[in-house]
C-alpha cells in the first residue's frame, strides 16, 4: 500500500457527530475529499441535509441522520439508519458538544451547567462509541476519533479574553480531559477488536461570530496569537488533515494518543 492508499478513506462510511456545526463541517469536509460516505449527523435535521447536499454535489453520496446524542435511544437509532443505508461503519467521529457554560464565571456556575458539559461531550462521546463499536467489531474493525481539546491538557490564560466573555469556562476542560483518558482506556480494550481510538486535541479556533464582542479583535485574538507559537489561530482548514490521518490506515498502528493540535501553543 503506498502512501496515497493508506490516506484514501474511499469506500468506507464516516460518522461524525456535530456535524454541520464549525468544526464539524470541516471534518465532514476533509472526510468526504478522502473519499468516505460521511454521515452528518446533529439536532437540527435541516442543516446536517443542507451539508450532506453539498458534499454528495461534490464526493461520495453523503448522508444526514437528526440525532441527539446525549440520549441512548436516538444513538442506537442513528446506528441502526447508518446501518440500513450503507451496511457498514468504518469511522466515527465524536465531535458533538452542547455545554453552555459560556460566559458565566465559576462562582455562578450551577450544576445544571456542569451536566450539560458533561451530557454534551463525555457522555454523548460513551453513547456513540458504545452503540458503533458492537458494528465495528462485528465487520471486524474501524476507528474511532474522540475530539477533546488543548483544555482538556493545560488551563485557559483568563487574562487574554478581556471584556469578551468567552471565557473558557472550567467544566469544558474538565469533560475534554475525561475524553482523553476515556479514548486511552477505549483503545486498550477495543485493540483485541481491530478497533482504534485516538482523539484530536484542537487549540482555539478563529470564530467570524465573535467580531461585534468587546475586546475580541483588540484583545483577545492579538493576544491568543501572541501565546501560540505559528502566531494564528486556527482556520477552517487545520483539522482536516489530522481528522483524515487518524480516520485512514495512515495511522494503522497508532491507537490510545491525543494529538494535539494548536499550533504550538502547548510547546511552551
Amino acid at each position: 500500500m503506498n502512501v496515497m492508499e493508506m490516506f484514501s478513506l474511499k469506500g468506507r462510511v464516516a460518522i461524525v457527530t456535530g456535524g454541520a456545526g464549525k468544526l464539524g463541517s470541516q471534518q465532514c469536509d476533509a472526510l468526504s475529499e478522502a473519499g468516505a460516505h460521511v454521515v452528518v449527523a446533529s439536532r437540527n435535521l435541516e442543516n446536517c441535509q443542507r451539508k450532506a447536499a453539498a458534499l454528495s454535489a461534490s464526493h461520495a453520496e453523503a448522508f444526514a441522520v437528526r440525532a441527539d446524542v446525549t440520549q441512548p435511544d436516538q444513538v442506537q437509532a442513528m446506528t441502526d439508519a447508518v446501518m440500513d443505508k450503507f451496511g457498514r461503519i468504518d469511522v466515527l467521529v465524536n465531535n458533538a458538544y452542547s455545554g453552555a457554560g459560556v460566559g458565566v464565571s465559576f462562582e455562578d456556575l450551577t450544576l445544571k451547567y456542569w451536566e450539560a458539559a458533561a451530557q454534551g461531550a463525555l457522555h454523548s462521546t460513551f453513547l456513540c462509541s458504545q452503540s458503533v463499536s458492537k458494528v465495528m467489531k462485528e465487520q471486524g474493525g474501524g476507528t474511532i476519533v474522540n475530539i477533546a481539546s488543548f483544555f482538556g491538557v493545560i488551563s485557559p490564560d483568563q487574562r487574554v479574553y478581556g471584556r469578551s466573555g468567552i471565557n473558557n469556562p472550567p467544566e469544558y476542560g474538565a469533560v475534554k480531559a475525561g475524553i482523553i483518558q476515556f479514548t486511552r482506556w477505549l483503545a486498550t480494550y477495543l485493540a483485541p477488536d481491530n478497533i482504534r481510538v485516538n482523539s484530536i486535541a484542537p487549540g482555539g479556533f478563529y470564530n467570524n461570530a465573535f467580531t461585534d464582542r468587546p475586546d475580541y479583535e483588540e484583545t483577545f485574538v492579538p493576544g491568543y496569537n501572541y501565546r501560540t507559537p505559528l502566531g494564528r489561530m486556527g482556520n477552517d482548514t487545520d483539522l482536516k488533515g489530522a481528522v483524515v490521518f487518524l480516520g485512514s490506515e495512515a495511522s494503522a498502528w497508532i491507537t490510545g494518543q491525543n494529538l494535539v493540535v494548536d499550533g504550538g501553543w502547548t510547546a511552551w
